[in-house]
């Protein structure tokens, strides 16, 4: 069995049944599969998928669907979700997306595992025979601030309680008796293009060879290398548990740099397939799926970038065959 905490990168399906206008409630999201939205933020599957099929496992339902299966585990991921709670970012001034924070969806956990479970030796040991993924986070508590004009230096200050919060997070779920967790790091945002887009820079200088947003880059780095730091720390206080760190930034950024030799067209690799181009907020009326969004370009394959914030199905499946050999995971195929 496998459990799934996190933002839109790993969201099947709930943030679409608490807003059902959202815009991964309608196509183009899921075009490319199955055919139809799911509440995926993407043309398919998502790398919390081919994580599932590599291991040999269903895909997991979302949360809040009712009468969904849940023999397999559990997605409580929502899009738009961040580590700290919204009443942190309130009180700097930055209004959060009115989704389940980090601390919500270990509610909804709990909660579960209250449904499956009588006593805490009970809970251990259904989780001891389970893959907990706690994450990616930090995208949203960078993101929202970024997006409403924060510097660089503000955001770098409250790193270290994002990164706190998912240590501690993590630390409830082993608790619990998860004996093997995965966590991931956070992706060069600065490649992204919601990122190039509101941190632009007249500055040449401030992008690197492979034109991503060198201040964005560090500022993921420092959130990565944080993380790092205090997974060392917990596994020494667990040292019978595997926790795993998924490398998402370099990850993407070998993608990005063999994308030619892997089929991606290298006139677009820094932009989106689908939406009106600087209409990266999923507020904003052009923002893909939404009433002006427009088409999506005529094959995503060939793009890394699906809406200015997510990636393609065909991005997230190169990311995947990388992160799984890169975990050493126990794969069925």
């Amino acid at each position: 069995m496998s459990y799934q905490l996190g933002d839109s990168i790993s969201d099947t399906g709930n943030v679409v049944r608490l807003f059902s206008i959202a815009p991964s409630s309608r196509r183009p999201y899921g075009e490319t599969f199955p055919g139809y939205p799911t509440g995926r933020w993407s043309d398919g599957r998502l790398i919390i998928d081919y994580i599932a099929m590599a291991l040999g496992l269903p895909l997991l339902n979302p949360y809040l669907a009712k009468n969904a299966s849940f023999d397999n585990g559990v997605n409580f991921a929502a899009a738009g979700s961040t580590a700290l709670k919204s009443s942190f970012f309130l009180a700097k001034g930055i209004l959060p997306q009115p989704v389940p924070s980090l601390g919500v969806q270990l509610k909804w956990f709990r909660k579960y595992l209250k449904s499956i479970c009588s006593t805490p030796t009970d809970c251990a040991n259904k989780l001891s025979r389970s893959l907990v993924f706690v994450g990616e986070f930090g995208y949203n508590d960078i993101g929202h601030a970024i997006g409403q004009g924060r510097s660089i230096q503000q955001i770098q200050d409250y790193i270290p309680l994002v990164t706190q919060t998912i240590i501690n997070a993590t630390r409830e779920v082993i608790e619990a008796g998860a004996s093997q967790v995965i966590v991931p790091g956070n992706f060069p945002l600065g490649c992204f293009p919601f990122f190039l887009f509101y941190a632009a820079s007249n500055d040449p200088t401030a992008y690197d060879d492979l034109g991503c947003l060198k201040s964005v880059n560090n500022l993921t780095t420092f959130q990565n290398d944080g993380l790092q730091q205090a997974l060392n720390s917990l596994r020494t206080e667990f040292p019978n548990n595997t926790i795993l760190y998924a490398d998402y930034y370099n990850a993407f950024r070998s993608l990005l740099r063999d994308a030619p030799t892997l089929g991606f067209d290298t006139t677009n690799l820094l932009k989106a397939c689908c939406g009106i181009e600087g209409q990266y907020n999923p507020l904003d009326l052009g923002f893909c799926g939404n009433l002006l969004g427009g088409q999506a370009c005529p094959n995503p394959n060939v793009y890394i970038h699906w809406d200015g914030i997510h990636l393609t199905q065909e991005a997230y499946r190169r990311m995947s065959q990388t992160l799984i050999s890169n975990l050493g995971l126990n794969c069925t195929q």
